[in-house]
């Protein structure tokens, strides 16, 4: 505080904290440490939540989880050195998986540079890879302006994470007000929704109206651009059929007729016309190779760099899929034969294709073997959702059959790592569902090597009364690495390093606090699902599946073949 005559003077944590408060940050995850304890002081000031998680990683990936829900940036701040590493895989995962969040990490005193003062390491060149953005702030009166330039950077282009590292003389140092910048909300940031040129969208258009076998893919950058409107409208205007992945799931409701999801690699032989929108030819595409060679293929993405990426296409647009997708809509609805009436004969094909499928994998749905069959478990999890409730997916081997059968009822309602694939994702992003989303329901399913690499997180849970039905598929190994072991060095080599002790996960939900219960008999899944709804607590429904089974998307995976 200033005395009379005395300028009046600002820390800098107060200043991260004011700069968090000008981009609509409301929460920051953290785990606490010295070096950053002044912005939480001034996160009480601004009345930003401080939520204090038991590993940094959780804290990342909350951030990351947080963005995803809102479709604000999340932010985590952890403390200098093991801090700051202990962050990076839930970094790198926001990367991955595009997702904007900031993560500001503490530093040694910059006059202490060099010497070897505590927790000090080059965190910047660490986090110059699996970022957007990545600096130190070099004088405190720079400090709102570098968070404020981070967080630009989060949004240029596909979105992702930016890493700022504030030395802790800096972070404490006051200085003039009137020396600092502090940002206000709204006065800088430049609309990032590019609506795509507008010659690709024409060229799009004729393709649409030309097509009698089309189908469309609509990845997470639905979800990410807040497209689920201009995407439906697209499906149904001009009778396309779609398949959805990633946080594209949900944009069409269970059972509506354009909306399939086991017919895709028939489509994906067999169509005309095939349209990628904001999914990557990555290794989820098998690299753009199981898309027809006969096809003409069409990529809509917000990043330059990844159309066209590993495979070669027809036409490329680079812009908001929610723009593109309404303006080829009234493009084509514009015309007299749209080709809309035409594509009927391809949609009953494919809902034929679709129907067999699932009518061959039915008995095992509805199976009441014992051990229990994953998908009678990920069945009766389908089934109980709601059209309010969030599924979150943690796991190798489960989460691939869950992949399969449940279907979320709304968008953005599905939430599982991204491509790079990261376990341990679950509780962290049910945290952070449950403070962005308190008003719904969180069910969410984790493989039990997946849940104990974040799983004591369950008590923060306890901590912040943050109810959710929590399921674990227990077959006590890694399954999905097990299969691959099995295949390539034999059975007697099945079990080296992919095995996991019995442990009964109800128990040690009942131990923090929360809900639990232990089910070996399939017919008693979903009365478990019910009452730990009921008990209004963090809960844990430990299912023992059959380790002997795999999902067929563990059995077609090439690094086993």
């Amino acid at each position: 505080m200033a005395g009379d005559g005395e300028p009046e003077t600002i820390s800098g944590g107060h200043l991260v904290a004011k700069a968090l408060k000008a981009e609509g940050i409301d929460v920051v995850f953290t785990l606490c440490g010295g070096h950053i304890i002044d912005i939480y002081d001034g996160c009480v000031d601004e009345g930003i939540d401080v939520v204090d998680v038991r590993h940094e990683q959780v804290a990342a990936h909350a951030a990351d989880g947080y963005a995803r829900l809102t479709g604000r940036p999340g932010c985590a701040v952890v403390t200098a050195g093991p801090g700051t590493t202990d962050a990076v895989t839930g970094v790198a995962n926001a990367l991955r998986a595009e997702s904007p969040m900031l993560l500001i990490g503490g530093q040694g005193s910059l006059s202490q540079h060099k010497m070897g003062s505590l927790q000090d390491l080059p965190h910047v060149d660490m986090m110059n890879p699996i970022t957007k953005f990545a600096a130190t702030v070099p004088a405190t009166e720079r400090v709102a302006d570098l968070v404020s330039m981070a967080f630009r950077e989060c949004f240029h282009g596909a979105p992702g994470p930016s890493f700022l590292e504030i030395p802790r003389d800096i972070l404490d140092a006051r200085v003039p007000v009137e020396k600092a910048r502090i940002p206000e909300r709204g006065h800088y940031r430049a609309s990032t929704r590019s609506a795509g040129d507008p010659e690709g969208i024409e060229q799009l258009a004729d393709l649409v109206s030309k097509a009698e076998k089309p189908c469309v893919l609509l990845g997470s950058q639905v979800w990410t651009c807040r497209a689920t409107d201009a995407a439906v409208e697209f499906v149904r205007a001009l009778n396309v059929p779609a398949f959805m992945n990633g946080s594209g799931r949900g944009t069409l409701p269970p059972g509506d007729p354009h909306h399939l999801q086991l017919a895709r690699r028939y489509a994906f032989q067999n169509a005309d016309l095939i349209i990628i929108v904001g999914t990557p030819f990555d290794f989820r595409m098998g690299y753009g190779r199981r898309l027809s060679q006969d096809a003409t293929v069409v990529q809509i993405d917000l990043d330059y760099r990844t159309v066209g990426k590993n495979r070669d296409i027809d036409l490329g647009i680079v812009g908001d899929a929610g723009m593109v997708l309404s303006a080829v809509t009234q493009a084509v609805s514009g015309r007299v034969d749209n080709g809309a009436v035409a594509r009927k004969p391809w949609l009953e094909e494919l809902r034929g294709v679709e129907t067999k499928a699932y009518e061959a994998r039915l008995p095992r749905q509805l199976s009441n073997s014992s051990p229990i069959d994953p998908y009678r478990l990920v069945h009766e999890i389908n089934e109980f959702l709601t059209e309010d409730s969030i599924y979150i997916g943690d796991g190798g081997d489960i989460v691939t059959f869950s992949g399969q059968v449940v279907q979320p009822k709304s968008p953005g309602h599905w939430m599982d790592p991204g491509p790079l694939g990261t376990l341990g994702v679950g509780v962290p992003f049910v945290l952070a569902a449950k403070y962005a989303r308190p008003e719904k329901e969180v069910v969410a399913l984790f493989g039990d090597g997946a849940f104990s690499l974040t799983g004591w997180d369950f008590e923060t849970l306890v901590r912040y009364n943050l109810p959710f039905v929590g399921i674990v598929g227990n077959n006590s190994s890694m399954n999905q690495i097990r299969y691959g072991q099995i295949q390539k060095y034999g059975a007697d080599r099945g079990r080296v390093g992919n095995t996991l002790g019995d442990v009964p996960y109800g128990e040690f939900a009942k131990m923090l606090g929360g809900y639990g219960e232990e089910v070996r008999d399939p017919a008693e899944i979903r009365p478990a699902l019910e009452r730990a709804r009921e008990s209004g607590k963090p809960s844990l429904i430990n299912v023992w599946v059959d380790p002997e089974v795999y999902a067929p998307g563990t059995m077609n995976q090439t690094m086993y073949k």
